[in-house]
């Protein structure tokens, strides 16, 4: 703090006229835009010493990031997902996720390059790598790398911003202890490199800015070009792992407008020449570089999945025709009277317009007509005129035949306004509706769509429906004028009842196979109602005929489109999830999240209180902080003439506006949030907190402390121990190690920090003597084989990878055994027996039910009986979070209609796909739309 200056003593003899130095010199005030007291703080000119310090830091990180990166070795939380992306990476299948690419292909990467062939699902939580050899640890190793390389990151960073190497030490060893970070750096999850990207974006700004704040000596040398051209590749990677990276873009570019404003402001050094120069250096460097290089790897993606995948399905019929065998050959594209076409749905990509032999069970009880995402048969259709075709003599040519030998094509094409009929060629019934509700969507602007007559059958007026082209979304002139193959987008609206054909993401039950609604709706949105003609022959239709084939998007379109649908898909994610929580809850650490739990040890998402409370607290310090400045500064204080006034409110300032950016918008979202997108935001708070803890200790007037650099030290010391030894209380948790009870219990603070103690063992002796118990029973264990016809079945083991109550093993008592047998019952809970099961093979759907008995048995062998309050006091491990009740704390977007999300329609009946024999389908699915 600058000195006030006061009258000089008067010279006395022999005394010397130089005056005595000051501690703290008055710097001459600059007339440029360089900033007061701002030292040059390059990273790469640090002393030795702090180099060694931050290899020590990172060792010690690698240590504790890389304990038991093996344990557990089964399926944890979201690694269904990401490591299931792995898989169809491999395999080229393409998929749907809300996530850039960049992390996903480095875990597959890291996977890859260990032989992994991508010959495992990842399909559950719990299920076993081991056996078939699946190299998860390297696959892990990826996110663990990330989170040791946040440690000098975070080092890194609080030097540049001028920090002593003790206060940068406290940040990076925060980092290493905080739990939470440890949780994630140890699986296949995203937000590892995510934090890690973040970090590595901080640290490149923070040095591209000092080197900007020393003024225009140092303006466009190496060091400044090198700092801003990596702020824009670390904005790239940031924004390429997961949108959350456009909150970072947001701070640099916040912080960047003020540099620029400054600049404006600066008349004697900065003319608009050197003014543009800046400029287009940021503009180049801070949008051409991340824009490049996240489009960069949208085009390694659609390199590597060049397959038709579960995921094309959200994709338009341009999109899906990219990929190999989703393609088809070119098609004549007149369509007139006679022609046999399939006809898609617009807007909804749910597929073709279909009909299969099943009836309604409620309504008219006629032939169902639904949307079908695959190519099928019983996709065809023959349009037909509402009057039969003449002969030369003037009288009706009957049969559906008519019109293949018709003489002018021409007279017959299906112009705007045309009255037509569309009969199914596999069930020779028409296109048919009523004044009768749909069996789902009961409203009452909806009527239901079906499939009505016979063969030979003439039809009804019910079967009448007019073309109404939408011209707008029709291409070129004669698209909106008659009925043209792709080009052509149009509406098909019922003659007598005036409602049009439509669809919506609605789900028909399994009487349907799942597969999409198909109404009429008298009040239809325009985009939902818009189908058009896919395929299409004609006898009548020579060879050389006009074709059409779907235009190539090329890359720019099919990159637009993939937006598009992942923010649909995001905003989609409305609903309620059992390990959820919202914003308000994280500065304060209300709940974290169970990963998994199984042999009475369990991983749960939980930070480190110290560090996570000493982040909120800088950023509660900062608020107060600036509240009081603004009053004083409205009172005309002179605060602001003091230099270390100024750097502590801009230094500080930039950290909690980070915080913020990373914060304050997800109160904005309704869909599922977690704890651990908190964790940016975590990053900014203890870099705040270090630098206030930087400034209390060596920077501002407090009486006997700056004076005394051991009260830095001593209390860095105090904050690690600290940090340390909470960590250590709260690691079983991350590691997913042997705890017990008693410890647990005491270490849990809050109710809402909701992991079930009841899981561990009494002690530690008690894991060991588990252990042993398993490898017998592993020797004992002999499962059923057999068929398993489709009826529901009971088994009284749990299905291998289920993540469940664990087995009754109460204290003092030993497992001698366990079996596995597989029971056919009916609806009812009766047994069947092999004859009943064979009778009704082929003939009913099933449905498998994991069921866990325990038999407790004496010494000479029989059977104990057990009070269920006993059972239940063995222990539970919580379940899966796609198991437990939702949440209620999540809120949906009042009116919204969810994105159907990654449930493919199942088999239809009867059709090329509907040959494929039904298989049973697990219980729970995981969404391809990850959080």
């Amino acid at each position: 703090m600058a000195r006030s200056s006061s009258a000089k003593p008067p010279a006395t003899k022999g005394a010397s006229n130089t005056p005595p130095k000051s501690n703290n010199p008055i710097q001459k005030k600059r007339d440029d835009y360089s900033s007061e007291g701002v030292q040059d703080n390059d990273i790469f000119l640090l002393p030795i010493s702090d180099y060694q310090v931050m290899f020590v830091l990172t060792i010690l990180g690698a240590i504790v990031r890389l304990f038991r990166i093996y344990q557990p070795t089964s399926v944890v939380f979201d690694e269904v997902h990401f490591g299931g992306f792995a898989t169809k990476y491999i395999k080229g299948k393409f998929f749907m996720d809300v996530h850039p690419p960049l992390a996903k292909l480095l875990i597959t990467l890291f996977g890859w390059l260990a032989g992994f062939k991508g010959d495992f699902d990842f399909k559950d939580i719990g299920k076993d790598y081991i056996e078939p050899g699946v190299p998860y640890v390297a696959m892990r190793l990826f996110p663990a790398i990330c989170g040791i390389f946040l440690v000098p990151t975070v080092f890194l960073t609080l030097k540049a911003a001028g920090c002593r190497t003790a206060t940068a030490a406290l940040g990076a060893a925060f980092v290493i202890f905080e739990n939470g970070l440890l949780t994630q750096a140890r699986l296949i999850l995203l937000d590892s490199p995510l934090v890690a990207a973040t970090a590595f974006t901080a640290l490149a700004f923070t040095s591209f800015t000092n080197q900007h704040e020393q003024g225009p000596s140092k303006a466009f040398d190496a060091s400044w070009w090198f700092w801003l051209v990596m702020t824009g590749l670390g904005m790239g990677i940031t924004v390429s792992m997961k949108w959350v990276g456009l909150f970072t873009i947001a701070w640099v570019g916040s912080l960047t407008l003020v540099q620029l404003w400054v600049l404006l402001g600066d008349t004697k050094t900065v003319t608009m020449r050197i003014f543009a120069k800046h400029f287009l250096a940021r503009a180049f460097c801070l949008i051409i570089i991340p824009a490049t290089f996240y489009m960069a790897m949208f085009a390694i993606h659609f390199v590597c999945l060049r397959n038709p995948g579960d995921g094309d399905g959200f994709m338009s019929s341009e999109f899906q025709a990219t990929l190999n065998n989703k393609g088809m050959q070119d098609v004549p594209v007149d369509v007139a009277f006679g022609s046999r076409v399939t006809i898609r749905h617009v807007n909804t990509q749910g597929g073709y317009l279909h009909s299969h032999p099943l009836m309604y069970p409620t309504g008219s009880q006629q032939q169902q007509i639904t949307l079908y995402p695959h190519k099928d048969d019983n996709n065809l259709f023959l349009l037909e005129n509402q009057t039969q075709p003449l002969d030369i003599n003037g009288e009706p040519i009957n049969g559906t035949g008519a019109w293949d030998n018709a003489k002018n094509m021409t007279e017959n094409y299906i112009k705007d306004g045309d009255v037509i009929r569309l009969y199914h060629l596999a069930t020779h019934r028409r296109l048919h509706s009523h004044d009768v509700r749909p069996p789902v969507s009961e409203a009452d602007w909806q009527n239901e769509v079906s499939a009505y007559g016979y063969e030979g059958f003439t039809g009804d007026a019910n079967d009448l429906f007019r073309v109404e082209i939408a011209k707008k979304q029709s291409l070129g002139p004669l698209a909106k004028d008659r009925l043209r193959t792709i080009q052509t987008k149009f509406r098909l609206v019922h003659i007598m009842t005036g409602c049009v054909l439509f669809s919506h993401k609605v789900k028909l039950p399994e009487w349907a196979s799942e597969q999409q609604e198909v109404t009429c709706a008298k009040g239809g949105t325009l985009p939902n109602s818009l189908w058009y003609i896919e395929s299409n022959a004609h006898p009548q239709l020579a060879n050389d005929a006009e074709k059409v084939n779907y235009v190539n998007p090329g890359f720019l379109g099919k990159f637009w489109e993939l937006q598009k649908v992942m923010w649909r898909t995001n905003a989609g994610l409305v609903e309620s999830h059992a390990w959820d929580s919202r914003p308000e809850s994280w500065p304060i650490l209300r709940r974290g999240i169970n990963f998994w739990g199984k042999d009475h040890r369990q991983i749960y998402l939980i930070g480190n209180p110290i560090v996570w409370y000493t982040a909120t607290l800088a950023v509660v310090v900062y608020v107060l902080f600036k509240g009081i400045a603004v009053l004083r500064w409205q009172r005309s204080c002179n605060d602001y003439s003091n230099a270390t006034f100024k750097r502590f409110d801009y230094e500080i300032g930039t950290w909690v506006l980070g915080w913020a950016f990373h914060y304050f918008p997800f109160f904005l979202m309704q869909r599922q949030l977690f704890l651990h997108h908190y964790f940016p935001a975590l990053i900014f708070g203890i870099m705040a907190f270090c630098q206030i803890y930087d400034f209390a200790t060596t920077r501002l007037a407090i009486p006997g402390v700056r004076e005394n650099p051991i009260i830095n030290k001593a209390g860095v010391i105090s904050l690690l121990a600290i940090s340390a030894v909470v960590f250590a209380l709260y690691s079983p948790l991350a590691y997913g190690n042997a705890w017990t009870k008693t410890e647990c219990n005491r270490v849990k603070l809050f109710n809402t920090w909701d992991w079930d103690c009841n899981n561990f063992l009494e002690s530690y002796d008690a894991y060991s003597g588990l252990s042993a118990s398993t490898s017998q029973i592993s020797q004992t264990a002999q499962p059923a084989a057999g068929k398993q016809p489709p009826v529901q079945q009971q088994q009284d083991s749990p299905k291998v990878g289920i993540s469940g109550a664990p087995k009754f093993e109460p204290q003092g008592q030993k497992v001698i055994g366990r079996e596995e047998r597989v029971e056919y019952r009916d609806q009812d809970g009766n047994i069947l027996n092999e004859e009943q099961v064979k009778a009704l093979e082929g003939k009913v759907e099933f449905k498998t039910k994991y069921e866990t008995r325990t038999r407790v048995i004496d010494g000479n062998g029989n059977e104990v009986d057990v009070p269920i309050e006993d059972l239940a006091d063995a222990g539970v491990a919580p379940p899966h979070p796609d198991v437990q009740g939702a949440n209620q704390e999540t809120k949906k977007a009042p009116g919204d209609d969810p994105v159907d999300v990654a449930k493919e329609a199942s088999s239809s009946k009867d059709g090329e796909k509907e040959a494929e024999r039904s298989v049973p389908k697990p219980a729970s699915e995981g969404n391809e739309a990850t959080v």
